[in-house]
């Protein structure tokens, strides 16, 4: 017997099904309905639909639910002990198990793709719209178009309310407190009047830099820098303006004008001899026209940019490196005799993998996530490499284990290529194993949460957009040591660019893929927010107003005092 359409309708979204975005003020589209309404890429019908108003509040509720369950139904699979007992949902005409269920944006209909009966459904009532509640894109079946039409307010809903669901089944490990929600940025009155006059200035953001002499190891760094959307974020919102910096020497300077430059109307290759310049005074190790190591390089400038950074501090740094890049790993060892262990938190910047097997010699097989697991595996400890606190001898074996205890926004990776013999006076060698790294990455396998589940646990607390990164950058090095060359592959939007100093080439993204890499760079798919809090410079600074203020007001009141004095003794005189 075939399921009714309420009852479909119950087992898809639940007894309450009306999805509610009072909690989210960023659910709605910021896009409004005319203003794509002359894309010609946009499906006419539903931008008719979208331009009445009740008919598009209907339609967007009905997309914003279907999406929502599919989002719940997708994290309490992965969290069983949670799962709640929901039936799966079936198709109106023929009573089938839905794996992908298409549901009807008009009613409460849900049916099959495979069978047709969902576009059979459209055709015989005369609704336009399905969509299929299982799509990562949140695409829109059109049946007066017969085929998927795809639309930015569409999108920008499906997107948003992910995120909503996600936010609500995050919880933190210790407080237990819900994830902050995002909040888009709106506009002040402020803001909009200085947004009024302001003219927009035409640029590509994809510009050659010269090389300067052997300098290809500071471009294709200074190229991940740029194509970073976080410090590119920064940057060119004016957080850092080298007009107004007091600092002599100051690397947040040069990347203000780095970006500056980049993101100009010029497009001829740009010489970053100013950058140079300063890394030569602050860097002595740097200094010269010797090739230098872009690895080296790298730590080198986010230490610069870190000292010259405001809000730059010793402990719980909030400048923009440690908020971009800074993380945490955890080392536990465990006592083979008592099972004591000892765990240690250390900080980090990045990840360096090795490319060899613990046997030495080259991994057969090597890809980004058998790197992971071998950073990540157990390490026996030698009798004497150390001492249990708790049996307070050497003279027994311990496990080493390695893990991530909180992941940065942006991770960066290093494959050791370059190994120097600790005997003999070889020079040293490039491993030139190949490496395949994915377009995308889960970390979750390889954090402390992971490692410390109990035997018969699956999934991991929150959902998996927690732990997604997605690759922007590529840097590749070709040649041997002492007479090699640098070139980068970067993301630019969704398009893929190789850039070898001066030349920018479009590329794709399975050329990048295929090439050997040496680092590789990832942002998190969804950042995670705090809770806004002044900055401590702020309000440090703000303070200083105060006082300096109040002591001018002192001294103002004392300079009328002595006026004051010096009338009353005039008249006390005559």
């Amino acid at each position: 017997m075939s399921a009714s359409p309420d009852s479909t309708h119950t087992a898809l979204f639940g007894e309450e099904s009306t999805f509610s975005n009072e909690a989210h003020p960023g659910i709605e589209p910021s896009v409004s309905s005319d203003a794509s309404e002359n894309d010609i890429d946009r499906c006419s019908h539903l931008a008719s639909v979208f331009a009445d108003p009740p008919a598009k509040a209907g339609i967007v509720d009905k997309f914003k639910t279907a999406v929502a369950w599919h989002a719940r139904r997708t994290h309490d699979s992965l969290h069983p002990a949670k799962r709640r007992k929901v039936s799966s949902p079936t198709c109106d005409t023929c009573d089938q198990a839905l794996s992908r269920p298409f549901v009807c944006l008009h009613c409460s209909f849900a049916g099959c793709w495979s069978e047709a009966h969902i576009t059979n459904h459209l055709k015989e009532t005369g609704h336009t719209f399905c969509t299929c509640t299982d799509t990562k894109s949140g695409s829109v079946f059109c049946s007066e178009c017969e085929d998927f039409v795809f639309d930015d307010i569409i999108d920008e809903l499906h997107l948003s309310t992910v995120l909503l669901v996600e936010e609500q089944n995050t919880k933190f490990q210790v407080a237990k407190r819900g994830r902050e929600p995002y909040q888009p940025w709106v506009p002040t009155s402020d803001d909009s009047t200085a947004l009024k006059y302001i003219a927009t200035v035409p640029c590509q953001g994809r510009r050659g830099l010269l090389n300067l002499g052997q300098t290809c190891f500071l471009n294709v760094i200074l190229q991940s820098f740029i194509h970073n959307p976080l410090l590119r974020n920064y940057f060119l919102s004016d957080r850092h303006n080298s007009r107004l910096c007091k600092h002599s020497d100051c690397t947040c300077c040069e990347m203000d004008n780095l970006f500056t430059e980049i993101y100009s109307p010029t497009n001829t290759p740009f010489g970053p001899t100013s950058f140079l310049a300063t890394t030569w005074k602050v860097s002595a190790e740097m200094s010269g026209y010797a090739q230098q190591d872009a690895h080296e390089f790298f730590i080198t400038a986010l230490n610069q940019i870190h000292g010259t950074c405001r809000g730059s501090t010793n402990i719980s740094c909030n400048c923009i490196i440690h908020q971009t890049f800074a993380g945490q790993f955890q080392s536990d060892v465990t006592c083979e005799k008592c099972g004591t262990v000892t765990s240690t938190i250390d900080p980090m910047l990045d990840i360096s993998l090795e490319l060899r097997s613990k046997s030495g010699e080259p991994a057969t097989d090597n890809t980004l996530a058998s790197c992971l697991r071998r950073y990540t595996k157990p390490e026996k400890l030698g009798a004497r490499e150390y001492s249990c606190s708790k049996c307070t001898k050497a003279s027994h074996e311990a496990v080493k284990r390695l893990s991530i205890r909180t992941l940065p926004p942006v991770l960066s990776f290093q494959f050791k290529r370059f190994e120097h013999k600790t005997s003999g006076k070889a020079a040293p060698q490039k491993i030139d194993a190949p490496i395949r790294i994915p377009v995308s990455i889960n970390m979750a396998p390889y954090t402390t949460l992971a490692m410390n589940m109990k035997d018969g646990e699956t999934g991991y607390p929150g959902p998996d957009a927690m732990y997604e990164y997605d690759l922007f950058a590529v840097i590749n090095h070709e040649g041997q040591m002492d007479n090699g060359h640098y070139t980068n592959f970067a993301r630019f939007r969704d398009e893929w660019y190789r850039f070898d100093d001066d030349k920018v080439t479009p590329s794709t993204l399975s050329d990048c893929l295929a090439s050997n890499a040496y680092m590789c760079f990832y942002v998190k798919r969804h950042l995670d927010y705090k809770p806004y809090m002044k900055p401590t410079y702020l309000v440090a600074r703000e303070n200083d107003i105060v006082r300096e203020q109040a002591m001018e007001r002192e001294k103002e009141a004392a300079r009328m005092k002595e006026v004051d004095d010096a009338l009353m003794a005039m008249v006390g005189g005559d």
